[in-house]
Formats: structure tokens, sequence, C-alpha cells
């Protein structure tokens, strides 16, 4: 038996190829994918922009011949000889459970690991699915974007709702990059951080500045606020609650700026959320917050660069915070799939084109295109998109 799998070449080189069906070893798990998601950093990779964890002790380039894919939802297939895995809660799981896989494998034992103080994501012993571990080598399914992924021993799964659609499951690892917004509300009374009331922008209205938005109103934002270069990012945004939405395609970054004080009382943003993607927009967010206020940023995961930024102007003499944000947290993501689960509703939206192995090629360019919101990868659908 063979699995079909959707493997990025290099850099805008795409194919679908076949793979042995993996026996599970002990402590592993096959999971049947049912979802997974074009990320931002998917794209990235695509174009070839592709130095992770810049500056880090494990900086790297993503390890092509890949199969991409780290927002997963499946369900399990097949469990290797052991112990049986277990949820989030201790229970154990067995084949036919659907789960969301963490994208990340660590060691358990480095400081990173063990000290909360330290991102958990730059263990020094790092894999992450769909980035550093190449399909070159046995066995090969280590990314979504295949009808079955191999999931290494210690892998944390979470179990999905019953009443959850996987569809939407597949947003929990994006829900949970917006524990920024958390670290953000730790901050209360050193006069920045976010209070109930605040009001919150976010700088890129793509699926991640979308769900930082849905995330702000759940934790009683006020005034909320977006800003892009796509109508229909902005429409969407005015559906969670953005009642500022300005396109960045027909205003100047002046215009922007007044335009965000005269809904703030002339001070701006409580907080800014940077999604854009891109190193060079991160100065406007820091234009754009309120002196002491609190500039999150999760979007720019990929070394885009440097800009210019003046320490004394955007940062100090504002006393303005700044939060980095270099991927999801473990403990969001039980909480991430009951906030997608109570708020379905207004949350199914965000999944704008779900596509074929054979399509992900041309789905990696609509993913960048303002027709699309979240791209879903979906192994069972037939190749259709045109």
């Amino acid at each position: 038996m063979t699995v079909r799998a959707a493997v990025i070449e290099a850099p805008g080189r795409f194919s679908v190829e076949r793979f042995p069906e993996p026996d599970p070893g002990p402590g592993a798990v096959v999971l049947r994918i049912e979802h997974s998601g074009i990320c931002g950093t998917d794209k990235h990779t695509w174009r070839g922009e592709s130095l992770q964890y810049a500056g880090t002790d494990h900086e790297r380039e993503a390890a092509y011949p890949l199969i991409c894919g780290h927002e997963n939802v499946g369900v399990i297939a097949a469990i290797g000889p052991g112990d049986p895995p277990v949820d989030e809660l201790g229970r154990p799981l067995a084949a036919g459970d659907r789960v969301v896989p963490a994208p990340n494998l660590t060691c358990g034992r480095c400081r990173f690991c063990l000290d909360e103080r330290f991102p958990y994501y730059l263990c020094r012993e790092l894999h992450d699915y769909g980035n550093s571990l190449t399909c070159a080598e046995p066995p090969h399914l280590f990314g979504g974007w295949s009808e079955l992924m191999y999931l290494l021993p210690g892998t944390r799964l979470f179990r999905v709702p019953a009443g959850l659609a996987p569809e939407l499951a597949a947003l929990t690892e994006l829900m949970a990059v917006t524990h920024g917004l958390d670290a953000a509300r730790t901050l209360k009374g050193t006069g920045g951080g976010f209070e109930f009331g605040d009001s919150v922008l976010v700088l890129g209205a793509g699926p991640l500045g979308l769900v930082h938005l849905a995330k702000a109103e759940m934790l009683g934002a006020g005034r909320l606020m977006a800003i892009d270069v796509f109508a229909p990012r902005l429409e969407a945004a005015g559906a969670l609650g953005a009642d500022v939405r300005l396109d960045a395609s027909a205003t100047s970054a002046d215009e922007r700026l007044d335009a965000v004080r005269d809904a703030t009382d002339g001070y701006g943003a409580d907080v800014v959320v940077h999604c854009t993607g891109h190193a060079a927009t991160f100065p406007e967010a820091l234009a754009l917050v309120r002196p002491g206020g609190t500039v999150v940023e999760p979007g720019t995961f990929v070394d885009m660069g440097d800009v210019g930024v003046n320490p004394s102007r955007d940062v100090c003499t504002k006393g303005v915070t700044v939060i980095g944000v270099g991927g999801e947290t473990l403990p969001q993501y039980a909480p991430a799939l009951r906030m997608l689960d109570r708020h379905a509703g207004r949350l199914r939206m965000l999944v704008s084109h779900q596509v074929a192995l054979e399509d992900v090629g041309a789905a990696l360019e609509l993913a960048q295109s303002p027709e699309s919101l979240k791209v879903l990868v979906t192994p069972g659908l037939q190749g259709d998109l045109s």
C-alpha cells in the first residue's frame, strides 16, 4: 500500500508523490489526515524565504524536500506497540479518535522545556512537523499535506470535542498562537497590557490577524480595528466586530495613523497585533500604538531582514511594551478547541477554501490572494481547483 502526499521539492516546485504506508513503531501514531491548514510559514517556504528560528541556537533553513502542514486534524489510524497515547487530560486514546497533534516535538529535558519563562519551542532538540523533518528520510510522512501522517513518540495529542467540525478544529494551532494577548493581560496595572474595554488593532487581517481579532473580542476588547490591503479580509474583520477598517492600498501611513487616533481619543490603539508577515510594516505597528501601549508580534516568524526602528522615539519615550510570539504554547490547545466549539457559528467563515493534494501548488498562490482566508488541504478531495 502507498500513501499520496503533496511535496514541496524546492522553492516554487511542487509534486504529488507516493510513499510506503508506515507501520507505527513503539509510542508512535499514524494519523489519517482530514484537514491541514496552509500557514503563513508555508507560504514563505514556498517562496524560498525559509530561514526559521533566526538568531537562536537552532537557526535553520526549511528541510526541503518537505511535506508541509503543521495545522492538522485527523483520526487515529494506527498506534504502535506499548502504552497507548493519552489526550490532554491523561485519558487513553484509541484508533478512531479525532485529535489535533501539537506541531512541535520537544525533548522535555532541556531548560527551554522545563523553565516556563522560556519559550518551549526553542527546545535544543526540537523537531517541528512540516518544517524540520524532511520527507527524504523514512518514514517520510512528517507533515499534514498527506493522506497519512507519522507522529513520533512523545507528540502531544488533543482530543477534538464531539460536536466540533474537523475543518474548524484545523484552526486550533492558529488560535493557540494568540497567547500574546493573554500575555498582554498579565501586564494589567503596569500602564500597558490589555484590559477590559481596551482598543485592539490588528495590522494584517489574514487568518492570523482574524483569530487575534476574535480572541480580543472574547477577552473583552472595546473597540476593534483592522488594517489590510485586501477588501474581502477587511469585510471579514467587520464580521468579527471591527468597526474601524482601513484599506492600506488606498491610504498612506499618515492617513492611517490619523484615523486610528481619531478613533481612540487622539492617543492610538491600546494593543496593536502585527500580523502582516512582513518585517517592513513593523515600524507602523509601533507608530499606531498609544503611549504606554503594547505591540504583540506573532507574524514575522521567518527572517525577512532588518527594518529601521528608532528605539528612542518608537519604544523608549513612548514607554511601549513589545511581546514577541514565536509560536503556540501547549496550554492553549485545549482552551482553543473549546473556544472554536463554542463560537463555531461566527468562526466558520474563516475557512474559505478546501483543496485536494493535486491542487496544493495553485492553493499556495491562492492563499496569498484577496479571494482567500484560511485555505485547508483536504487529502480526501479530488483535484478541482481552477
